[in-house]
């Protein structure tokens, strides 16, 4: 049963409906459809536009329709080219033609943004949900290693030395910036478009704060030509699964780094590593892999739908129809992803004496410089002084703290006997005691923290 078809006096060719069609993707929105319309149909007796009987009936019949979807009986039929058409034409047939005065004031243009805006705030509460978890793990393994001493990097170059735990709760951070950013987009989501016709507003008296309320919106948007082609939600969402999923591909690129046999500071659980068709001895981080790679394509739905709304005119346009299969596509992705990211997270086997092996007196070339601080000395000077003593050591084939005492103070008088104490790497650790360092206790401060933003 087309919605549209009075003025045609042909039907769509076939393969122009093949084209136009959005039921094969839009049939996830029939909960929000149903849920849409049987708040309308109250608002359409609110205005004293059909009866509360007939109302009433009309709600019956969704509630009857939905517990076909839901029990995956209903039956699409010929026409249905859409979830709205398919929802209305099985009402009709649940009710009779009191069901056609359902879309009395509505248009699929306001009524598609509303469901797509509720399906959306769902979603991203269960994105949130996931992302919480994956933080709860990350927690678990990082209070295990709060003492746990490992080199960091800049550059892919040893750095300085750095706790386990400070490494770890990197990602948590991370993570909770990308659950500031979905909170924001839930919130900025939360307008109901419902009323506002094809582009112009409704010619009824229906309440639309009482229908933005009832549907769960924060409020009702405020101007109807934009409420129908507002698609920012949408890419407000592709923005933040892209970055999310930058993160955890930072995530997946240093278990794999750190899980090679080069480093070996780290071994993934059976359960969530793959072998070789060949080499029988390979442990492969496919998983971790497959999060690297698909940000690439998670990236590219952003970049396609923001493409698509550039050069659009005021009010609906057929070209928003693309928005669904992107979002759904990215939800659907990190939805996969996450569960696996947070169960090899939970099930990492932390290698400590194989992160400590990796640790050599360069990384504490930063800790010689502040000893001569100490002793008064500019530290732009004792960068340089610093950068004399590493040079001396490679020419002699040395480490830091292989070098004579003589050959110290021949750089630098101001190298005393209490030199020696610069060249441990817990002591350099528990130096760096500032809020957000990597010392144990302010990363035991930092985890307290996270518990709490977790919690909250």
């Amino acid at each position: 049963m087309s919605l549209w078809g009075g003025r045609f006096s042909e039907p769509s060719d076939e393969d122009l409906r093949l084209l136009n069609d959005s039921i094969n993707f839009d049939y996830a929105l029939y909960a929000e459809d149903i849920e849409g319309s049987m708040v309308y149909a109250r608002a359409l007796a609110g205005a004293g536009v059909i009866s509360a009987d007939e109302a009433e009936t009309i709600v019956d019949g969704l509630r009857r329709a939905l517990q076909e979807f839901d029990s995956d009986s209903f039956e699409l039929a010929e026409g249905d080219e859409d979830i709205h058409t398919a929802v209305e034409r099985r009402l009709i047939e649940i009710v009779g033609d009191v069901g056609g005065k359902l879309h009395t004031g509505r248009s699929r243009n306001d009524q598609v943004a509303t469901d797509f805006r509720l399906w959306t705030m769902r979603a991203a509460d269960s994105m949130a949900e996931e992302l919480r978890q994956l933080q709860a793990e990350i927690l678990t393994v990082a209070e295990g290693h709060t003492d746990t001493v490992m080199p960091g990097y800049t550059h892919m170059q040893p750095a300085q030395p750095i706790t386990a735990a400070h490494w770890l709760l990197s990602f948590f951070w991370m993570l909770e910036r990308d659950l500031d950013r979905l909170g924001a987009a839930r919130a900025r989501m939360s307008v109901c478009p419902l009323g506002s016709g094809a582009l112009a507003g409704s010619p009824f008296a229906i309440d639309r704060q009482r229908i933005a309320a009832e549907l769960g919106f924060d409020r009702p948007s405020e101007n109807s030509l934009d409420a129908v082609s507002d698609r920012d939600f949408v890419a407000d969402m592709l923005y933040v699964i892209s970055l999310c999923a930058v993160h955890l591909s930072r995530l997946a690129e240093d278990i794999l780094i750190y899980s090679s046999a080069t480093f070996g500071f780290i071994t993934l659980d059976d359960r969530y590593s793959t072998g070789s068709s060949l080499m029988p001895q390979k442990r492969n981080a496919d998983p971790m892999e497959l999060m690297r790679g698909k940000t690439g394509r998670l990236i590219g739905n952003l970049t396609g739908f923001l493409t698509t709304l550039k050069g659009l005119p005021s009010g609906y346009n057929k070209d928003l129809q693309e928005d669904k299969e992107a979002l759904f596509d990215a939800l659907e992705t990190m939805h996969q992803l996450l569960p696996v990211v947070t169960a090899t997270v939970r099930n990492l086997q932390i290698n400590a004496e194989a992160m400590e092996s990796a640790l050599t007196d360069d990384m504490l070339a930063t800790d010689l410089a502040d000893y001569l601080v100490r002793k008064g000395l500019p530290f732009r000077q004792s960068h340089h002084i610093v950068g004399e003593v590493v040079r001396a050591a490679a020419e002699r084939r040395e480490t830091l703290s292989q070098l004579p005492q003589s050959a110290l103070r021949r750089i630098s008088a101001y190298f005393g006997d209490d030199v020696a104490e610069v060249f441990d790497f817990r002591r350099s650790i528990k130096r760096r005691d500032t809020y957000g360092g990597t010392a144990p206790k302010a990363v035991s401060a930092q985890i307290t923290q996270a518990k709490a933003r977790l919690n909250s």
